[in-house]
């Protein structure tokens, strides 16, 4: 873990996190019976951790440094979604009695987000002629 790095995934961090705040003041329209922002922002959060992941793998079709890889992956997606916003709203869909949207939020969540990362590794799998994996194993160490 060199300054270098810290520093990438800082800024990625930081401009993960502005892009989760714009995206959610722009859906606060339609988020007035479930919190659709933050829905919208970890599934296209884990379609973009997804596609990435696969496609710049060193075997890929785009492979980039492992600061790249981090910048996006750790910085950008860890800053753009967000468990505790999720977490959060549905405890307060709870607390105002709203179990049943409360359940739809989770479930929504977790399916749309597994989803979602599924299908970025299978575009970007496609586009790579068959790459199946995700992370390279010095990711998943550093991580």
């Amino acid at each position: 873990m060199s300054f270098t790095t810290c520093i990438l995934v800082m800024i990625g961090g930081a401009l993960g996190t502005l892009a989760r705040y714009v995206v959610s003041v722009l859906s606060l329209p339609i988020s007035r019976d479930l919190p659709w922002g933050t829905i919208l922002i970890n599934v296209t959060g884990s379609f973009i951790i997804g596609l990435f992941g696969t496609l710049t793998l060193a075997q890929g079709r785009f492979p980039v440094s492992e600061n790249v890889r981090l910048f996006v992956m750790i910085g950008l997606c860890g800053g753009y979604t967000t468990f505790s916003s999720f977490s959060l709203q549905t405890l307060d869909l709870m607390r105002n009695g709203a179990v049943v949207r409360a359940m739809v939020n989770v479930c929504a969540s977790v399916v749309l987000c597994v989803l979602a990362v599924a299908l970025g590794h299978v575009v970007a799998a496609h586009w790579n002629g068959g790459a199946v994996q995700i992370a390279q194993v010095s990711i998943e160490e550093d991580g």
